[in-house]
Formats: C-alpha cells, structure tokens, sequence
C-alpha cells in the first residue's frame, strides 16, 4: 500500500491530536498507510525517515508547508493543497490523495455525515443566512468561511487573520465573499470591526471569544490562541466527517440556545413562570414576598440610551451616530412606552430592531423616541 507523511500538527494546535487521528483513519479506509507523523510525537529519527514515504500530506500550511515545499524541490516528493475541514473540502481531499497515490477513490465515504436530517428540517430556515463574522489562523478561517457560506447557508460579513504570512490567500478568499478582509494582529482592531459589522455568529479565536462574550453575541472557536477548555477530553476533530459532524454541532447550537432563551424572555412575566414564582414542586406554598405583584406602576420618563441596561458596553457610544455604521446613537433618548414596547420583541433581534430606530430618529431630527417612531421605523426599514 502508498505510505504517506502527515505533516503540520502540533502539540498546542486547535485539536490537532483527533485531527491526526481522524485524517489517519480515513487514509487507512482509502488504502493508504502512515508513516510519521510531525512535528506532533516526531523524533530526530523520523525526521530522518521522511523521505522513505510516497508522498506527504499538509494538514496545516502555517507549520508545514516549508518543510513539505523543501521535500518536493529536494526529493520530488508530492503533498497535498488541500485542507480537509468541512464536507466539501473533504471531498476534494480524498479525490487528491487518491490521485496523487494513483488509487481509486472509494464511493461510500460520507456514510457518516448526521447534518443531512438538519438540513432537511424545519428549522434550519430559522438560521439560514446567519451573518457570521470569522477571524483566526488563515487555515482555519478560509475553511471556515467555505463551509459557513456552502455548508450552512450562513452569510459572511468579516473574515480576517493574524497570519500576516497567508494575506494573499485571506484576501482571495474574501474576494470570493464580497467582504474586505482583515489583517491584523491587534485585537482592538478586530473588536472594532466586529462591532461595526454586528454579526449574529463569531467564529475566531479565544480573543475573538471574549470580545464576542461582552458584546453579547454567540461565538463558537476555530482556531488558535485557544484555552484550556479547547482541549476537550472527548474525541473533538475538526477534519474529516466526523469534524464536520463536531463543527455541526459547535457553530449552530449557540444559535439554537438563542431561540430557547427567547420563550424565557417571553414567559418572564407569566404568572406562573416570573421571577418572583414559588418552585412548581411546591404548590400553592407561596410566601407573601412572592405573591405580591411582580411589576410596580412605572412613572412616565424619559430614559437615556445609556440607562437602558439590556444591551451595549460603553464603548459603542464613542463610535456611535454620524459614522454610519448602525450603531447606537449616543444623544438618543427613548419614552418609557417606547421601552416597554422594544422588550416585547425577541431579544435575538431587538438589538437590530433598536440600531435602526435610533438611526431613524437621528436622521430624522427625532427626539425622544416613542412608540409611533418605532413602528414608523420598522415600516421603513420593512421596504
């Protein structure tokens, strides 16, 4: 059988260890051996040894393809371009090695791809056309952005690296997504840019996470610098089906819980349900506290954007109004009618229902924002 070289992973890499196993399994289904592995577990020795294999597989460019390159213009040995994360990418994978081995391609090796009753279901049209913002090594984030806009159904609206080394590919990429792509190593720049984009999803890296944590938007890790907790104990790949399967599952379901905390939003106030409600297991035993009425008479008032407590961090203000980027308006100020009725819609959009009244009202010499302006901004935003 071909004997080929895995090259790329490393100890510290975004699920390197399960990527190496998962590619090596689906090497060994094809009909294909692997003979070292490195630099993860490499000894001197094997480095020595590498020649000895047919060809090479590239896993990660940012680690390897140096060494791969070297091998091919020293000792013509051949590696492969593409990076098998995502079906799609896979796919092509397979087809590649098989080419380069000069075997054929097996016909049956999908049969463990579980996202297909998804796609088929009601309520993959809830998160159809996701903006999603992606930043992270150039491997990862390019796989990423093929598979949120082919895979999923996800619009792109930011894609970025810190790899200054891969911004050729970076911006061919985002050429291909209508975006402008960004390069840079400094995470302000970054939390800058995803603020102004206001993406509903955030595929980075553990930075990415933190900056998508405070501002309120769900995030899912793809890449390196990561945490402690991107060292999962359960088999976790990125590659191969089975990381498509793992993918699947970490991009849409902090989309899903997003719905759910939505009927908790909804139910706060029920009688049954609101805060101040004994635990259902305990009957009628309610104490006076929690019987009493849950909401007091509110004065009429006028509230400030920066009183309202549901969404922004103080930031946004400083970067708000005259820019044109749909953030909020520091000098906007909201009746308290106008308040109560922004709560009643869900929270998973009310933050893109507000930008745009505020907008409105800002261009419009509105002030304050009442009830009649919500809904003529929702009319003409609806156009």
């Amino acid at each position: 059988r071909p004997r080929c070289n895995i090259l790329g992973p490393s100890a510290l890499g975004f699920r390197h260890r399960d990527d190496v196993t998962e590619i090596s399994r689906l090497l060994d289904q094809i009909g294909i051996d692997v003979a070292i592995v490195a630099p993860l577990n490499a000894t001197p020795a094997d480095l020595a040894a590498l020649i000895n294999a047919d060809f090479n597989v590239l896993l990660y460019p940012e680690t390897g393809y140096t060494t791969a390159a070297w091998l091919e213009r020293e000792f013509g040995m051949k590696f492969t371009r593409t990076v098998p994360i995502g079906v799609n990418a896979t796919h092509e994978f397979i087809r590649e090695v098989c080419d380069i081995a000069r075997i054929d391609p097996p016909s049956s090796a999908a049969s463990s791809l579980r996202a297909r009753w998804y796609a088929r279901s009601v309520d993959s049209t809830y998160l159809t056309g996701k903006r999603v913002f992606i930043f992270g090594d150039a491997t990862h984030a390019i796989a990423a952005a093929r598979i949120a806009a082919e895979e999923m159904g996800f619009a792109v609206v930011g894609l970025g690296t810190y790899s200054r080394e891969f911004a050729r590919e970076i911006r061919e990429a985002a050429k291909r997504y209508g975006v402008e792509p960004l390069i840079t190593d400094d995470y302000l720049e970054v939390e800058q840019q995803i603020m102004e984009l206001q993406p509903e999803l955030v595929l980075g890296s553990q930075m990415e996470r933190h900056i998508a944590k405070r501002l309120s938007i769900p995030c899912a890790v793809i890449s390196a610098p990561i945490h402690v907790q991107d060292f999962p104990a359960r088999y976790s790949p990125q590659m191969g089906f089975e990381g498509a399967n793992v993918m699947f599952d970490t991009w849409i379901h902090p989309l899903m819980m997003g719905l759910e905390e939505h009927l908790i939003h909804m139910f706060r106030e029920d009688f049954e349900f609101h805060d101040g409600a004994a635990p259902s297991h305990l009957g009628h035993a309610v104490t006076a506290a929690t019987a009493e009425p849950m909401t007091a008479a509110r004065p009429a008032q006028q509230t400030s954007v920066q009183d309202v407590g549901a969404t922004l961090v103080p930031e946004l203000a400083e970067v708000a109004g005259a820019s044109g980027s749909g953030l909020i308006a520091a000098e906007s100020t909201w009746a308290a009618e106008a308040l109560q009725e922004l709560n009643k819609i869900p929270f998973f959009v009310r933050g893109k229902a507000r930008r745009n009244t505020e907008r409105f009202a800002v261009e419009r010499g509105v002030n304050p924002i009442t009830v009649e302006t919500l809904y003529d901004a929702k009319a003409h935003f609806s156009r």
